[in-house]
């Protein structure tokens, strides 16, 4: 029988009561009771992950002390060099050529161990240069392929976008340059100081001028089967007297002459003897070119006096600079696209830098610069800037080697470089011998010199007459002989139907002529920036290793052998064109960059972006990442980092 109710909810309210008055001193027991061994257990974790943590850092510090021990217990050591066997032609070259000067056949290090014999006999290729064209020939070749010397007249090469952040001391020159040496050394090449002076193409020799410490000069010939031109360009005068008062901005010792001028001038302003006019005048920083060279040269001067000057130097110092960019056309930066365009002329009014727009320097004299400006009324007005600092960075000139390599050649009309086809051949030159890259070539965009062999290979029925037909046939030739053109020819049948004025579905010879001569003219050539001779020198590079393999393996092939006096012919014979193993050259944009103090601008084409720190640090990565060896992006690193804790370096050095 079950109990009855009264009794379940009886026993149900005593066990509550029960409960009841146990909870509280469990409560009590997990609250407080704990404390202690919860706050232990903390105290624990703490110790051991910080324990772990300096028992890793000794680790980590030991492991790099023997590192770095065991690579000095391996790199200090004595190397003896013994009886080096080098060839009495060598020390005593043989003399010849027009001029009768020593003829470096057989170098000093061609036989100094077995790969140098076996390099000895391949194919010489010579190399006039060491910046952008010549560093991507380098890079793209493969060891074997050549018999490689580098002529130039520099022991390294420069990164030179970023000799602006040089000048002021923002990165060391010593993080922008590359022995020439050590990079050459992948394909065992081999470097010879000087300047290339002439060429000799019917005998393929290079005359090369050297320099002893003395100061002795001493021409020699350098002997070739293929050479490239890589020697860059001069900057333009433009007729403006007193150009021997202004700066540069193209190699090292540009910057370190500009860092020096600078320094001097804050230092000689901070004296008690200096007068106010005369203060002003070592203040006053004056910029000719509104190209990026001059307006990064700008911005750099701007944050050296925001970020430092204004910190180290009498506060007076700061308030009397004056920055002035002189540029003759209507805006900045006219190359780029017209949002970057306006958004460095606003950043450069809100920083208050003087531009001048569409004014003409007129001359430079040690203590002005003087520059000539159109009113409304068409009258030129003469304007004058007391300056003691002069940034000269308006166009580009001929080098002297370029120069006389174009006087030797008839058919070169180009009057600030030497014309190439697009392999990049140098017109009129001996085809497969000499080509040339980067700033001091340019690239034909006339389909004049091309009109009748056009015309010979396209016009199938001999009729003196293009039908569309072969206008069709025509058009892809002349995509292949002139790349650039690609562009202005993609209405095919609208062109034709345009040019055939008298409407008989064919054009004469004479409506022809128009048409190409309209289609060159609007086809503009490659802007001379270190991104073209980069992508020029990587492409020839590739073409002449394939040259290289093609021609070995022919040389392989027993059925192409011979004996005898044929032996040469048959090895002429054997080398392919260019156009066998290449296509031609193309040009590939890959967007535009430049610094404007803290901030950046990037034109991709189609796309701009401008922005200020972010766009700042993209700047950098773009620029980290070109650099030509990890050495120097280590020590570009390294130089941002300093500059950002402890700031420029201020001596003079």
């Amino acid at each position: 029988m079950p109990p009855p109710a009264w009794r379940i909810s009886f026993a149900i309210a005593a066990r509550h009561r029960a409960l009841s008055s146990v909870r509280p001193q469990f409560r009590f027991y997990t609250t407080e009771a704990l404390k202690p061994s919860i706050a232990l257990r903390r105290t624990k974790t703490v110790a051991k992950y910080t324990g772990l943590l300096c028992l890793s850092t000794v680790v980590g510090v030991l492991t790099i002390g023997v590192g770095i021990l065991a690579h000095d217990a391996f790199t200090y050591n004595e190397r003896h060099v013994d009886r080096v066997p080098v060839n009495p032609l060598a020390l005593h070259p043989e003399r010849g050529g027009p001029k009768n000067l020593p003829i470096a056949r057989i170098l000093v290090g061609d036989e100094e161990d077995e790969e140098a014999k076996s390099l000895a006999i391949k194919p010489r290729l010579v190399i006039v240069g060491g910046g952008w064209g010549a560093m991507g020939v380098i890079q793209t070749l493969s060891p074997g392929d050549y018999h490689v010397t580098v002529v130039a007249t520099d022991t390294y090469t420069t990164f030179t976008p970023l000799l602006p952040s040089a000048a002021v001391g923002t990165v060391s020159v010593r993080s922008l340059v590359e022995p020439i040496r050590k990079v050459i050394a992948r394909l065992h090449g081999h470097f010879v100081q000087g300047k290339a002076v002439d060429i000799v193409m019917s005998e393929r020799l290079l005359e090369v001028e050297t320099t002893s410490p003395d100061g002795t000069k001493t021409n020699l010939y350098i002997p070739y089967d293929k050479i490239v031109i890589a020697v860059g360009s001069s900057s333009s005068t433009h007729g403006v007297p007193g150009l021997e008062n202004c700066f540069q901005l193209k190699t090292i010792a540009d910057a370190q002459a500009i860092r020096r001028r600078i320094t001097d001038n804050f230092e000689a302003a901070s004296l008690p003897t200096t007068t106010p006019e005369e203060r002003k005048r070592l203040l006053s920083f004056v910029v000719c070119g509104g190209g990026p060279t001059g307006v990064e040269t700008a911005a750099e001067i701007y944050d050296f006096c925001q970020e430092d000057i204004a910190k180290y130097f009498p506060k007076i110092c700061r308030e009397e600079v004056s920055i002035h960019v002189v540029q003759s056309r209507e805006h900045i930066l006219n190359t780029y696209s017209e949002a970057i365009s306006k958004f460095a002329e606003d950043k450069f009014k809100r920083d208050q830098v003087d531009l001048i727009i569409l004014a003409r320097v007129a001359a430079v004299t040690p203590t002005h610069v003087l520059y000539t400006v159109k009113n409304a009324e068409g009258k030129t007005k003469q304007y004058s800037i007391p300056t003691n600092f002069v940034l000269w960075s308006t166009g580009i000139a001929m080098n002297p080697f370029t120069a006389r390599v174009s006087s030797l050649l008839p058919n070169q009309a180009h009057k600030k470089a030497i014309e190439v086809d697009a392999h990049l051949r140098v017109k009129g030159a001996p085809l497969g011998e000499v080509y040339a890259v980067g700033d001091c070539s340019t690239i034909e965009t006339s389909l004049l010199s091309h009109f009748l062999q056009l015309v010979e290979e396209s016009d199938k029925d001999k009729n003196g007459k293009i039908d569309f037909g072969e206008w069709e046939d025509m058009v892809v030739r002349i995509k292949k002989r002139v790349p650039m053109a690609e562009d202005h020819l993609v209405k095919v049948k609208e062109l034709f139907q345009l040019y055939d004025s008298d409407a008989d579905d064919s054009l004469s010879l004479n409506e022809l002529l128009k048409l190409l001569e309209e289609i060159g003219n609007r086809i503009t050539s490659l802007p001379a920036t270190a991104q073209v001779s980069a992508q020029q020198g990587k492409y020839l590079g590739k073409k002449l290793h394939k040259l290289a393999k093609a021609s070995q393996s022919m040389e392989q092939d027993p059925k192409t052998a011979a004996t005898g006096t044929d032996k040469q012919a048959a090895t002429n014979m054997r080398v392919p064109a260019d156009e066998a193993v290449s296509g031609p050259f193309k040009y590939l944009h890959l967007g535009s960059l430049a610094y404007l103090g803290n901030a950046a601008v990037f034109d991709f084409g189609k796309y701009s972006f401008v922005g200020g720190l972010i766009a700042m640090y993209a700047w950098r990565s773009v620029y980290w990442n070109e650099q030509v060896s990890a050495r120097t992006r280590a020590l570009l690193m390294i130089d941002w980092i300093v500059r950002g804790i402890w700031g420029r370096d201020l001596s003079r050095i």
